[in-house]
């Protein structure tokens, strides 16, 4: 069974060199809306898997902010908990495939949704490791914005609001890059027989040819992640496996993927 088209599909794809970078399309500012709805519909399709996952990224979460706050103290826990957008998308990629197997007409499970992030493996590792440095020098940004400005080792809430402020502004450059590298690309990665270099790419020129719309969708990612993080984490629970599957939805509206065949979903066959 062939991978169903987008809704609302536009002709127009914005693209000339279609071998170098997948074509993308001209997206409303409602259309995130749309990915959220359709990601929920997902997660209450298959609550099983998507607690479980959210288990799992919450339980590694909750460990490496223990293990920062023995280590660095309050700076690095809160330089760990702000930088946490830029590997979020990282931690939902064996969830997009799921959206994929529901569109085709299979029943997830747990087993076949590993198996089917194993053969992209290779790739989200290089994908990952690029996130890993930007988060790194994110990291080390933080640690020079708490020289610059120190705060005393009881801060008052002005002096942790102080470093919030500038640190989110530091950061910002940092979200916006690692925003526009994996918005669409990991989907893709996950779904496609494509490189690295090509989905990134391709993701950039997404982002920048739908500005207000991307900005809108990584207000919406911002957002909710910010809220399963202030939840005492227990808020990714839900929020990871839910944007995972939205961010299949936006992948698949934003980008027409047609000249790279389409990975097999193990148990289901699938024609590019």
């Amino acid at each position: 069974m062939s991978e169903p088209e987008p809704p609302d599909r536009k002709p127009g794809l914005a693209a000339d060199h279609q071998t170098l970078i997948a074509p993308c399309r001209e997206l409303a500012p409602g259309a995130p809306l749309r990915w959220l709805q359709a990601g929920w519909r997902d997660y209450r399709a298959v609550p099983g898997i998507s607690l479980g996952y959210g288990l799992f990224v919450f339980v590694v979460s909750a460990l490496l902010s223990w293990l920062a706050w023995q280590i660095g103290g309050w700076v690095l826990l809160l330089t760990l908990l702000t930088g946490f957008v830029f590997v979020a998308p990282l931690l939902a990629f064996a969830l997009y495939s799921v959206p994929r197997q529901l569109a085709a007409g299979a029943r997830p499970s747990l087993r076949r949704t590993l198996r089917a992030a194993r053969r992209p493996f290779q790739n989200a590792m290089v994908f990952g490791l690029v996130l890993l440095v930007v988060f790194l020098i994110w990291a080390r940004a933080g640690s020079m914005v708490h020289v610059f400005f120190p705060v005393e080792s009881d801060p008052d809430w002005i002096q942790v609001a102080a470093f919030l402020a500038i640190g989110s502004a530091v950061g910002g450059v940092f979200a916006a890059f690692s925003f526009a590298a994996s918005a669409f690309s990991l989907p893709m990665l996950a779904n496609r027989d494509v490189d690295v270099v090509t989905a990134v790419i391709s993701s950039i020129h997404a982002v920048m040819r739908n500005k207000l719309t991307a900005a809108l969708w990584a207000a919406m990612i911002v957002t909710l992640t910010v809220i399963g993080v202030m939840t005492a984490l227990l808020g990714l629970v839900v929020v990871i496996p839910w944007l995972a599957f939205a961010s299949w939805h936006a992948y698949r509206e934003a980008l027409d993927c047609s000249h790279w065949p389409m990975l097999k979903v193990p148990g289901k066959e699938t024609a590019p």
